[in-house]
């Protein structure tokens, strides 16, 4: 009787582990919709639901049918639902308030408690090793590398993601200091010499580990600080990528840890999705990711000495007119667009211009504002066509043609220095060519320096006007002169 009792949970088991993994394939599945769906803002926000319906039904799957070997299911499930409840609310209500010009930082504050959440799983399993396997190979085994690498990589992207968001919120500066890139290569060394100790222990329990393993949590913290702090806002964008695929790969670690299906494939996919958008970010400055890290772009750099001429101005009834009775109009948004909120009133105004019969396009630089696709998103919520949005290697050719190059709030992505000054730190930057077209127009509220911190000659080009302003006010006061035309 015991034996059949015996066989029929066993069968139980395997049944609900089937159904239970079948649940965790469809949430797979539902993820790589979800994140196909986003390469285009008409089918965003489906993809984004789809997504988050897959994780909702792996949770929901994992609640009821997950048993371990004895049988037991899920235990402490009222904290576990009470923390789902108040991270679901949390969330919420500062995804409905934050605002536009605020997205990347949200963006580095969830992608950081991501990273935490993969650190402390490491950090609550460890003294869980299973005792099996350390009789065998003692700590040298996949399970404590695994724990290890999520702890190390988690706390990276937590502390890493927090200091990006300081600085994207101007909470915290830049330090240049050079001895920092010595600092962050001996903590390195430190840590690898972690992960070395660590494993090579033989017999010794996690238990007496675990303040070696606080040692390296609170290395695997400094270090994530100092990775980011050199790096300048100009290459924001690529560390948020970068980040976004640390998290990623963390998340992966507690897949393999917890043998969970949907863990580890949403945690590739995020790992292998922000390596993906990394390496392109770098490919449209022309920089290997080394070079971001190290390098000296978004403020180290000294371009050479250049004549810079005399600026000239053009008023607001003057653009008006230039505007009004042209043909084609390419508008070049950057960060300073998000920063005014203008997005919606530049859309007015495109609207304005086509009722004219002018063709109006906005030239899209991949690494334009504070995170990746930031013009895009900043753009699709001001209800701008998606086949208005034209990226830089398909809207050079077209500048020459072009009449009237309008720039609102980017200044580093239009750079001539990046193609004919060899000692400017953005030189070999694939840059919009707005100096081609036959009219620029630069909207600013001063002659201040991008975030390479360095001169934009193209200010004193002669094809070159300055509207000096708040962006949103003088767009609106260009709507209003074009309505009176």
């Amino acid at each position: 009787m015991e034996e059949i009792t015996e066989v029929s949970r066993t069968l139980q088991f395997t049944y609900g582990q089937s159904v239970l993994e079948l649940f965790y394939l469809i949430a797979a599945i539902l993820f790589v919709l979800g994140l196909r769906m986003l390469s285009h803002p008409d089918t965003a926000r489906r993809g984004n639901f789809w997504a988050a319906f897959g994780m909702v039904s792996a949770i929901i799957s994992t609640i009821i049918l997950y048993k371990d070997d004895q049988g037991h299911g899920i235990r402490n499930l009222g904290l576990i639902l009470g923390a789902i409840l108040i991270g679901t609310i949390a969330g919420w209500i500062i995804a409905r308030r934050v605002k536009m010009t605020s997205m990347p930082q949200l963006v580095s504050f969830f992608n950081g408690t991501g990273g935490a959440a993969a650190a402390l799983i490491s950090l609550r399993e460890f003294p869980n090793i299973n005792p099996a396997l350390l009789a065998g190979h003692g700590m040298f085994n996949g399970q404590v590398l695994v724990i290890l690498l999520g702890l190390f990589i988690g706390s990276v992207s937590f502390s890493g993601s927090m200091i990006a968001y300081g600085k994207l919120d101007d909470k915290i500066r830049d330090i240049r200091a050079s001895i920092l890139k010595y600092v962050n290569i001996f903590l390195l060394i430190i840590l690898v010499g972690f992960f070395i100790y660590i494993m090579s222990r033989g017999s010794v329990s996690p238990e007496k580990l675990m303040p070696v393993i606080y040692i390296m949590l609170a290395t695997s913290l400094i270090y994530g600080m100092l990775f980011v702090m050199p790096i300048g806002g100009a290459d924001m964008p690529v560390v948020i990528s970068l980040l976004n695929s640390f998290t990623g790969i963390a998340a992966a670690m507690g897949g393999f840890l917890y043998h969970n299906q949907a863990m580890l494939l949403s945690g590739i996919l995020v790992g292998s999705a922000g390596i993906i958008l990394t390496v392109l970010m770098c490919k449209a400055m022309n920089r290997s990711l080394l070079n971001v890290i190290i390098g000296a772009f978004g403020g180290g750099g000294i371009a050479a000495d250049r004549e810079t001429g005399t600026i000239k101005e053009i008023s607001i009834s003057d653009t008006a007119i230039l505007l009004s009775y042209t043909q084609r109009v390419a508008i070049i948004p950057g960060y300073g667009l998000a920063v005014a909120q203008a997005q919606h009133i530049c859309n007015d105004m495109v609207k304005l211009l086509e009722d004219k019969g002018v063709e109006v396009k906005f030239a899209i630089h991949p690494v334009a504002g504070r995170m990746p696709g930031h013009m895009n998103v900043l753009l699709a919520e001001a209800e701008v066509p998606y086949d208005k949005l034209v990226e830089l290697d398909d809207i050079n050719p077209e500048l020459p043609k072009t009449d009237v190059v309008i720039i609102i709030g980017a200044n580093d992505v239009v750079n001539p220095a990046a193609e004919d000054d060899p000692a400017s730190p953005i030189y070999g930057m694939p840059i919009i060519r707005a100096h081609t077209a036959k009219n620029v127009i630069v909207m600013k509220r001063g002659m201040g320096k991008g975030y390479a911190a360095i001169e934009n000659h193209l200010f004193y080009a002669d094809n070159t006007r300055m509207l000096f302003g708040n962006a949103k006010d003088t767009l609106q006061n260009l709507v209003n002169e074009i309505k009176n035309l």
